[in-house]
């Protein structure tokens, strides 16, 4: 964990590094970040972050995730960071939510130190604890990171919010963006016979060539589509935890059927363009 810890930077000041002093991270300004009792450190101190997932959808996350349903997501995964990954590489799992694909990483390369950034205090407690080789923290995606140039091996992107400028700053020339999202088959079932469910917006991946274009270019795409067979109450843990759950009646996630459903994402392997992160694309820190 340590290791994992040593990537971070000051965010008040930029890119100092902090360094641990009892229960908190300090920088050489004197700026102080606790070590919360679960694990994480409380980079957004006094801020305001766009929110992440409260108890429930933790929770929820927590629960589908531990049944294996999602195995072949995360296999994919880690089998595509595992090739871009030097022996002793950094991984930062941007959006990390419970840290369980930065975890799968680790698994795979067993010299490898992680990073978890996410806003949501309920799903780091548990992203804290995921890994020995990991760390977590809170932050916000649409804020520059707090980690100095050119510090990762691999990013990953799994369902989450893309900051690609930023992204790009602290890849090394060698290392390589995962994005993972869904197509619009994902979940179709369920969102069919959900009231309320969010659907896939069908602009979803023009607007992700659009942002991500004058940072970086894809190297190769995974489809991962199956069927998957669900229980009631994996069916209601599956509704928890995305982001329908702040939109639905907890009536209609307490009473969700199990029916068959499709899995289907795609994993795309994105190469940095060369050039000064900070002279690259319109702007720093334009977000998909």
């Amino acid at each position: 964990m340590r290791r994992s810890l040593d990537l971070l930077r000051c965010p008040a000041c930029r890119n100092r590094p902090l360094h641990p002093d009892g229960t908190a991270l300090r920088c050489p300004d004197g700026h102080t970040y606790d070590i919360a009792r679960h694990g994480y450190v409380s980079l957004l101190t006094g801020t305001r972050a766009r929110s992440g997932d409260d108890a429930p959808m933790a929770r929820a996350r927590e629960q589908f995730l531990a049944t294996g349903k999602y195995a072949p997501i995360r296999r994919t995964v880690a089998d595509l960071a595992a090739r871009s990954l030097p022996e002793r590489g950094t991984v930062l799992d941007a959006g990390c939510g419970t840290g369980h694909y930065l975890a799968g990483v680790l698994d795979r390369a067993p010299h490898a130190h992680g990073l978890g950034l996410d806003t949501s205090v309920r799903a780091l407690r548990r992203a804290a604890r995921t890994h020995a080789r990991a760390a977590a923290a809170t932050w916000d995606l649409y804020r520059p990171l707090p980690l100095a140039d050119r510090t990762a091996d691999v990013v990953l992107n799994v369902f989450a919010p893309r900051n690609p400028a930023e992204f790009h700053r602290v890849l090394r020339p060698t290392g390589r963006l995962i994005v993972v999202r869904p197509t619009g088959r994902h979940l179709r079932e369920l969102r069919q016979r959900t009231p309320g469910m969010v659907d896939v917006d069908p602009g979803k991946e023009q607007r992700l060539h659009r942002a991500l274009t004058p940072y970086f270019t894809a190297e190769r795409t995974e489809r991962v589509e199956y069927a998957m067979a669900l229980t009631a109450p994996q069916t209601s843990a599956l509704l928890g935890m995305t982001p329908s759950a702040r939109h639905l009646n907890p009536s209609h996630i307490e009473a969700a059927d199990s029916p068959e459903v499709t899995v289907s994402v795609l994993a795309t392997v994105y190469r940095p363009l060369h050039g000064d992160p900070h002279d690259i694309g319109p702007g720093k820190t334009r977000c998909g």
